[in-house]
């Protein structure tokens, strides 16, 4: 009978720079072998086919996931005119084709429909639910997959070369449900020649960014030689930019039970705030909390635990 090997309490997060051909959820599984975390989990999904930034909460941190997962985005693909396809990328069947080509010019014309709020329909081969299931599990069924418009973020879009007549390249920075290759797909119909995007890479999520990134083969380096913490971000690395609260021994005791304690002096928050900010409890380099401020108290909203 072979022996289970026990896991273990790691928290904290993991900047990964997620290579081409995996999944979010394979990454992670590599990650709990690799590490032999008790709890690990992601924020922010990426395809399969993308690469770049996917932030790894381990143990305590998987709490703060929810925070991260409202975070901007920052992306830099590539879209290919001619054609769109049923996956809007790459991967997928030519469904519409033309011999149209935009200029530079057509295309910077076109790009401020796309930022700031706007509706977007979500690609058909995609992780959004349908009645309980996946899209894209309906779609490689051969199912006909509706999904309804819903409102995203755009922050910005910009063209950044145009290598070719039949590619462009761009970045864009988004907020949460926004799809980039929706973003090529409909460019593309705005300006009637179909497009798809053929390569795409996320820059950044929230405070997560690419040159403080490690790879997994670099994680796997860190593992072997008992080096782990060397590439661990602690738990209040997701929420950098919300406002702290400088709590003393005596409230941590009080917070770790659940309930509220006064603020005696605004000189405890690391940012002015007002009545419902949404901010990090810390114990010195620990965060212990996520709180909220209400009318002279802070009261928890979910206890993160100890960072070790």
């Amino acid at each position: 009978m072979t022996q289970k090997i026990p896991r273990k309490q790691i928290n904290g997060w993991l900047n990964i720079d997620k290579p081409v051909g995996m999944t979010s959820a394979q990454v992670v599984g590599k990650i709990k072998f690799m590490t032999r975390a008790a709890k690990v989990g992601h924020a922010g999904t990426l395809d399969p086919d993308a690469t770049g930034i996917l932030p790894i909460a381990l143990g305590h941190a998987t709490k703060t996931i929810p925070f991260m997962q409202d975070a901007a985005k920052t992306y830099a693909f590539s879209v290919r005119w001619g054609e769109e396809r049923d996956t809007d990328d790459a991967s997928g069947q030519v469904i519409k084709t033309s011999d149209s080509r935009p200029t530079r010019e057509q295309i910077e014309a076109a790009l401020p429909q796309f930022r700031g709020e706007i509706m977007q329909i979500p690609c058909a081969f995609s992780a959004v639910k349908i009645d309980g299931e996946r899209a894209y599990d309906l779609a490689r069924e051969g199912v006909e997959v509706k999904l309804e418009p819903r409102p995203i973020r755009i922050d910005t879009f910009t063209l950044v070369n145009v290598p070719d007549a039949d590619l462009a390249d761009f970045t864009a920075i988004s907020g949460k449900g926004a799809y980039m290759r929706a973003l090529a797909r409909d460019l593309g119909r705005v300006l009637g020649c179909y497009g798809h995007l053929t390569q795409i890479r996320r820059l950044a999520v929230g405070p997560f960014v690419e040159k403080n990134s490690i790879s997994l083969a670099q994680l796997q380096d860190l593992c072997d030689t008992n080096a782990l913490n060397a590439g661990l971000l602690p738990i209040h690395a997701a929420l950098d930019d919300i406002p702290g609260f400088a709590c003393d021994q005596g409230q941590a005791r009080v917070i770790r039970t659940g309930q509220a304690v006064v603020v005696t002096s605004a000189k405890a928050f690391s940012h002015p705030v007002t009545d419902q900010t949404v901010i990090r409890v810390m114990l010195g380099g620990d965060c212990i909390a996520i709180g909220q401020l209400d009318q002279g108290y802070v009261i928890p909203l979910r206890i993160i635990g100890h960072n070790h």
